[in-house]
């Protein structure tokens, strides 16, 4: 089941991840503006996915997180799946580090194609640019 999420469940994820709460402000500002949905199984939320329209008015997902106890049981593809049928413009932008082999293959799984990378943002892991169109998808 897909829906919105609060606060406390997004940070408690996020700082399992990463190692702390930075980011709060940040999540806390995508669940006012209704940019953050998740995904719950069994009552538990087991990850979240943010999204925003600021890249060149086009939807980019900035952010996927699953559970590290629950990852490769399809929640972010879940999550990916259900953004595509809510997603606000038919062009759709994510992003991830060429050494998270993981994450591309949940891309290339969804439909979504290479499209750039960026240096300099992690010293020698480039960010690799993934899209979808889904104009003439039913």
């Amino acid at each position: 089941m897909l829906q919105s999420i609060d606060l406390e469940e997004v940070v408690n994820i996020d700082s399992e991840v990463i190692g702390s709460d930075s980011r709060c402000g940040y999540f806390k500002k995508a669940i006012d503006e209704a940019r953050c949905i998740g995904v719950i199984h069994e009552n538990a939320i087991m990850g979240f996915l943010i999204f925003d329209t600021h890249f060149f008015d086009c939807s980019f997902i900035p952010l996927i997180i699953v559970k590290p106890s629950e990852r490769r049981k399809g929640y972010a593809t879940s999550l990916i799946q259900h953004f595509i049928s809510i997603a606000p413009t038919t062009k759709i932008f994510s992003s991830t580090n060429q050494s998270n082999k993981q994450m591309h293959e949940v891309f290339k799984r969804n439909g979504f194609i290479q499209s750039g990378y960026v240096d300099n943002l992690d010293e020698g892991d480039p960010e690799i640019i993934y899209f979808r169109n889904i104009e003439n998808e039913t």
